[in-house]
């Protein structure tokens, strides 16, 4: 696997519950392997295609294709991450939370990641589906809401993917009660 410099973390999903969420380690560097790399110096970026997978600390992003844009700064070897565009069954686990996607982009700048298209976000029992889930790495905020999103649709849809009738669905475990 190639290394990249670390940033933020890749991410920190909705608190449910609080307790079970760990700090994510953002000074861990960034791991990634692919079936297929293309290095575009002039532009900044890199083009992973193929099987990608990356990973920082206990946190593996899943993708057929992301794009890695890069400030062109140079530290200790290692190209200044920006940016991840991920596309094709994107999935994203930590030890108690999986969230699934067509499409996902982590900000690297902003501290924000943004999940699109069919996302399924599953944690314990708990079970959220939307068309959008944003995650503010600072405050620890995710909103799903059933947003659509371009691309990646069924024919005769009109490239739209969005949430059954707009809105968010899902499924909450209930603990058992004596």
């Amino acid at each position: 696997m190639l290394r990249l410099a670390a940033a933020p973390a890749l991410l920190m999903l909705l608190a449910v519950p609080a307790a079970a969420q760990t700090r994510h380690d953002t000074a861990a560097p960034i791991d990634f392997g692919a079936d297929h790399i293309e290095l575009q110096d002039r532009a900044n970026r890199a083009v992973l295609s193929g099987n990608v997978k990356v990973r920082q600390a206990e946190m593996t992003l899943t993708a057929q294709r992301m794009t890695v844009a890069y400030t062109g700064q140079v530290i200790e070897g290692n190209p200044q991450v920006s940016r991840l565009d991920a596309s094709g069954g994107v999935t994203v686990v930590r030890p108690d939370q999986t969230a699934r996607s067509q499409f996902g982009v982590y900000d690297l700048n902003r501290r924000v990641i943004t999940m699109l298209g069919s996302v399924k976000l599953m944690q314990g029992g708990n079970t959220v589906n939307g068309g959008r889930l944003t995650i503010n790495l600072d405050s620890g905020r995710a909103v799903i809401d059933g947003s659509s999103v371009a691309g990646g649709a069924a024919a005769g849809t009109g490239g739209v993917t969005q949430a059954p009738n707009g809105r968010v669905t899902g499924t909450f475990s209930v603990p058992k009660r004596n």
